[in-house]
């Protein structure tokens, strides 16, 4: 049995599809096909239930999937040893963030890249849900996002920063010198709203939820980039948590007057994995920008 036949089997029990795994996997499905039928031979069991149209697991393939999984990422977690002990000379540190929490990242990306720069590190957007599973799945090393409204089997959460949602404007916007505001204080201005399923619009649901406000919502859109612009070239108003709007000059944060309003920086690693030096030195890295008051988890 060989880790890549593992693999493609992962892979295909995803998909649920040969042409789509072997195009992702980079082989021919004649191949791929071959590769999964030695495995069956050499276990003694078929694993899949095949048509001309896609594959399922069968009772064998959902019981052996698991163990596969659970192979390639100690397979994985060996490798990442041996370049923890090159002294983070080589290597690959996968990371995932929410979309608006991407927007903290560039000045550590910067550092990282310049201090280990034979470290290849990806960087790729998910929802929140697809955050957790791809961490599940070993797929990213490390999640960052804002404090999720559900706790996940599995997951290690930890704060990185106090942080909470906030009405975002222009400089000299007529609310802009409210400490505090409330709803009935937007009634009067055209509101732009962070998409459904992003971790601010779920915290804006939740405590607007069963309430009575009139809010002119002209606009919705899943980038904060675009709610920032339009907030400060405009009087229009967005919500978004506050530390989202601090590396834009032009527009100012003022604190929602709500309980549950948190939306703290987190991150998210997999429950009793192995967690390597890059993952630990980029942590360290986001944790010395001073602009979001980050603190150092006594787990690096």
């Amino acid at each position: 049995m060989e880790l890549r036949q593992l693999r493609y089997f992962v892979k295909v029990a995803e998909l649920k599809n040969f042409s789509s795994a072997a195009r992702l996997l980079n082989i021919t499905q004649s191949t791929l096909s071959q590769q999964i039928r030695q495995l069956e031979q050499e276990l003694g069991v078929e694993l899949l239930i095949r048509d001309s149209r896609h594959v399922e697991l069968n009772d064998m393939g959902k019981v052996f999937l698991p163990s596969a999984r659970r192979t390639l990422q100690e397979a994985n977690t060996c490798i990442e040893r041996i370049h923890d002990v090159q002294g983070l000379r080589s290597g690959t540190l996968n990371i995932g963030v929410t979309f608006t929490f991407s927007k903290l990242l560039k000045e550590s990306v910067i550092a990282f890249l310049k201090k280990y720069p034979d470290i290849q590190l990806n960087i790729c957007c998910y929802s929140m849900e697809e955050l957790m599973e791809k961490l599940k799945k070993g797929e990213i090393d490390l999640a960052l996002s804002y404090k999720p409204s559900i706790n996940y089997e599995d997951i290690d959460s930890h704060i990185l920063f106090d942080n909470h949602l906030s009405v975002i404007m222009r400089k000299g916007h007529p609310l802009a010198n409210k400490k505090l505001l409330r709803f009935q204080d937007l009634e009067d201005w055209r509101i732009a709203l962070p998409a459904k399923g992003l971790q601010a619009r779920n915290t804006f649901d939740r405590i607007v939820n069963g309430q009575n406000y009139y809010l002119n919502v002209c606009l919705e859109v899943n980038d904060a980039d675009i709610l920032l612009d339009l907030a400060a070239s405009s009087d229009m108003i967005t919500l978004l948590s506050s530390a989202t709007s601090r590396h834009n000059e032009n527009v100012i944060a003022v604190p929602l007057d709500y309980a549950n309003t948190d939306m703290e920086g987190c991150f998210h690693i997999l429950k009793n994995a192995y967690m390597k030096h890059t993952t630990k030195e980029f942590l360290r890295l986001l944790c010395e920008n001073k602009i979001y008051d980050m603190t150092l988890m006594d787990i690096l």
